[in-house]
């Protein structure tokens, strides 16, 4: 009961970062099953998953009651994403975990350089109708679903940084399309197809799903109420942290 009880914590902690910054909560939640429960990596991912779909769900419905989302655009970036997440959790089951999470903790403390060097970047929304630069942001999507359905952990933040970068959004509205593509969708195909790969352990579902729940919500209402600039900051502060926390 008190494992349970420290993984809802855990869990709700996590995911309110998470759904402040567009990411991260992998990087707690994950490691936290593995240290509490003597289970496989793979176990542990397909779990996980499943309760992060719960972040998608809570956030969205507090996002939706405020941004106008460009259905369009997310059909398009699914459809482009979607069969990297595919991949990635097929992937994952013959790939050396040690060495992608290195890779992956180098990429996204370099995306936090980008994000620190790029003064106002992703402040106001600047959308672009440049072909070659959209591409870019489709393709950005299908890594995003690649490294999402084989690591989980940061994956959104990269998401939320090709937004803003490729779409020209800002920092509020790239989140909340972060966390209804990656969180709610690329998560959910995901932990399908993980469950046909490994077993899943039902019983720390409840405590994960309701941390997730109502992360999902409490940081999603945080985060509108904030400025793109504060939440600038906090997305820099955690990606660097989840960077860094993926190399060690």
């Amino acid at each position: 009961m008190l494992d349970h009880l420290i993984l809802f914590f855990v869990s709700l902690i996590s995911n309110i970062f998470s759904a402040f910054s567009g990411g991260g909560a992998g990087v707690i939640q994950l490691p936290a099953i593995l240290l509490l429960y003597d289970i496989a990596f793979i176990n542990a991912l397909a779990t996980h998953k499943i309760a992060t779909v719960a972040l998608g769900v809570g956030a969205t419905s507090k996002f939706k009651t405020v941004i106008a989302f460009d259905y369009k655009l997310i059909c398009k970036l699914l459809l482009f994403g979607i069969p990297g997440v595919i991949l990635g959790a097929e992937a994952i089951v013959i790939t050396d975990e040690n060495i992608a999470r290195t890779s992956l903790g180098v990429f996204i403390v370099c995306i936090a350089i980008y994000s620190l060097y790029q003064k106002n970047h992703g402040e106001n929304i600047k959308k672009t109708s440049n072909s070659n630069q959209i591409f870019l942001g489709y393709f950005f999507a299908f890594i995003t679903g690649l490294l999402n359905g084989s690591l989980s952990a940061g994956t959104g933040l990269i998401f939320t940084m090709s937004l803003i970068t490729f779409f020209g959004l800002d920092y509020k509205n790239a989140i909340a399309y972060t966390l209804i593509i990656v969180g709610f969708f690329y998560n959910a195909m995901g932990a399908i197809i993980l469950s046909f790969n490994t077993d899943l352990y039902l019983i720390l579902l409840p405590s994960l799903i309701f941390g997730s729940l109502m992360g999902g919500y409490i940081g999603a209402k945080i985060s509108l109420k904030k400025s793109n600039k504060s939440i600038r900051r906090i997305y820099q502060l955690i990606t660097i942290t989840v960077g860094i926390s993926l190399i060690i």
